[in-house]
């Protein structure tokens, strides 16, 4: 359809020379879809934009470049309204473009010009802590994200920014000592609930115990300096964080793998280095015995300059030098063109002040862009931070049990069970705006009826069984005449420009919205045109809009991380 609009907008270019002279060539037509169906299915507002510089009235223009354009059957047009060019696309065109989703295994969606090497950075949990709610938006939106980005042709690194460094690790490793647990086996065999459990019991003697918080500070520098056992305890509590969190995004379908994790652990033995290189370039500053930088344009409430905190007054780094290692490490060594930061919006001044840090280091180059997509608050019926009922963080398992519990009262089958509940709790979250916070309202998100993943999915599936009744090797596009054939047929198009929006804005909501719209398309179709029952030329286009509605429907629903099920 991308060369059919082409060709349209040329010819209104045409008319517009036609009309009233050189002097107005190559303005662009700009064709937008049509706000409400009956104004076709494009529109431009090119005769009121084209109103001032002529001194001509709106419809006036209009009227004159409707009767001098020739849209080459592409198309009708008609003015309307204060001087706008409806356009509606012809039946032929409209079964062209669903003809040519079959000889397109990527569905029109057309490799970008330029290529990035892009780096998503997502979900981010702690070793030996429990994934909370707070990392489902973080994991289903870089998952998202990772996709299309790669369906939209980039080459794209997954990165999970473990928290596998710092100072808790003294604590949990004096723990482990004290209670006489020196196999690192043993160790690594720890289940999600024993880390917890460990932790818990090494924060109340870190709290409670002098002596105790002594000897795990003194067991962090043992860590830093890599001292044997110290780092064999280390390694054993990461490899048994790192099996449960393969776990849980093994249960919600995200394509993270142990290749992806990238934890703060790898960039300590730099973050000396980024100290001393800060202060040789003079932007380096002393601050209440802290090493700071104050980036240009960041002030507090009180209009004072806002430090960046390299290296803390005990000497300790802050997350600040971690993360600017970070971005020298994927700008040098991964070579990278642009970078997704997919983290809690409460993180944006901290990142906006890292990336100017980095630029005026000169470890950020103009030329690689990077993006904090900040994220708003998972909400619980109260309008509040989802919490449990004794008010502690709901973790990610439990929050998946739920969902579980609430599709198997609909479904049977482990399977399906899981693809729903998956669904449910990936569209909800996705189907926002990022920003924004959201409510967790199992009830709706877990309906086949309304804007839910469980209704696209079953949208899949009614399509699916259609075609099994049918079943054939290949389809064969013909005319769609039916009004319901077309609007179904015009929904299909959509599919490329949407992909192509969501890889530049980086906001799944338009792919969900979009997806939405086909499916309640597809409904409209099957209600209004039998598909087994036709015969000859209209059974073949009516089995091929649902075969390419079928295959828009699985590969939009694989972007948002979410299983197309043929039953149901």
């Amino acid at each position: 359809m991308h060369q059919h609009t082409l060709a349209l907008s040329a010819h209104l270019q045409d008319a517009v020379v036609t009309c009233f002279g050189d002097t107005y060539a190559g303005i662009d037509p700009e064709l937008r879809p049509a706000t409400r169906r009956e104004f076709g299915h494009l529109q431009s507002n090119l005769p009121l934009r084209l109103a001032g510089p002529l001194g001509l009235p709106p419809r006036e223009i209009g009227a004159r470049l409707i009767d001098a354009v020739d849209p080459g059957g592409l198309a009708t047009l008609e003015l309307a309204g204060a001087g706008f060019i409806n356009i509606t696309w012809s039946p032929d065109v409209l079964g062209a473009a669903v003809g040519d989703l079959f000889t397109d295994p990527h569905l029109g969606v057309r490799t970008p010009e330029t290529r990035q090497r892009v780096v998503v950075d997502y979900s981010s949990p702690n070793v030996a802590k429990q994934m909370h709610v707070g990392h489902l938006r973080s994991t289903v939106i870089g998952d998202s994200l990772a996709r299309v980005l790669t369906y939209a042709g980039h080459e794209v690194v997954r990165q999970n920014h473990l928290g596998d460094w710092g100072t808790q690790f003294g604590m949990l490793v004096e723990e482990l000592l004290g209670e006489g647990l020196r196999d690192p086996a043993a160790v690594s065999g720890l289940d999600m609930a024993e880390l917890l459990a460990l932790y818990q019991r090494a924060k109340a003697r870190f709290d409670d115990d002098p002596g105790f918080a002594d000897s795990a500070r003194r067991r962090v520098v043992a860590l830093q300096s890599g001292e044997p056992t110290t780092l064999a305890l280390w390694q054993a509590l990461v490899d048994a964080s790192m099996a449960e969190f393969d776990a849980v995004y093994g249960r919600l379908g995200v394509l993270l793998t142990g290749d992806d994790f990238d934890g703060e652990s790898r960039y300590n033995p730099q973050l000396p280095g980024i100290v001393d290189d800060l202060r040789t370039s003079g932007l380096l500053t002393e601050s209440a015995g802290a090493q700071v930088v104050y980036p240009d344009g960041f002030t507090g409430r009180d209009g004072a300059a806002l430090p960046l905190i390299v290296r803390k007054a005990d000497g300790g780094f802050g997350y600040a030098a971690t993360d600017l290692a970070t971005i020298r490490h994927r700008v040098d060594d991964l070579a990278v063109d642009r970078v997704v930061y997919v983290v809690d919006h409460r993180q944006s001044q901290h990142f906006d002040m890292v990336f100017a840090v980095a630029r005026a280091a000169g470890w950020l180059p103009e030329s690689v862009e990077v993006q904090h997509i900040g994220f708003g608050t998972v909400l619980g019926p109260d309008g509040r931070p989802f919490k449990t009922r004794s008010g502690e963080t709901v973790t990610l398992t439990a929050l998946l049990d739920a969902a579980e519990e609430a599709a198997a009262a609909s479904y049977a089958g482990p399977e399906v069970v899981r693809a729903v509940a998956n669904a449910a709790v990936k569209y909800a979250d996705l189907s926002n705006h990022l920003a924004r916070d959201y409510v967790f309202d199992l009830a709706r998100m877990s309906a086949t009826t309304g804007e839910t993943g469980p209704y696209l999915q079953y949208a899949h599936a009614r399509v699916s069984s259609i075609l099994a009744q049918a079943p054939q090797q290949a389809y064969a596009v013909g005319t769609p005449s039916h009004p319901a054939e077309q609007r179904l047929a015009l929904e299909l198009t959509g599919f490329a420009p949407v992909v192509a929006k969501v890889a530049d804005t980086l906001e799944p909501h338009h792919l969900t919205a979009y997806l939405y719209g086909l499916a309640t398309a597809l409904t409209g179709f099957y209600e209004s045109c039998p598909v087994l029952k036709a015969e000859g030329e209209v059974r073949q286009t009516r089995l091929a809009l649902c075969e390419a509605t079928r295959r828009v429907l699985s590969a939009g629903l694989g972007l948002l991380g979410i299983e197309a099920p043929r039953r149901m």
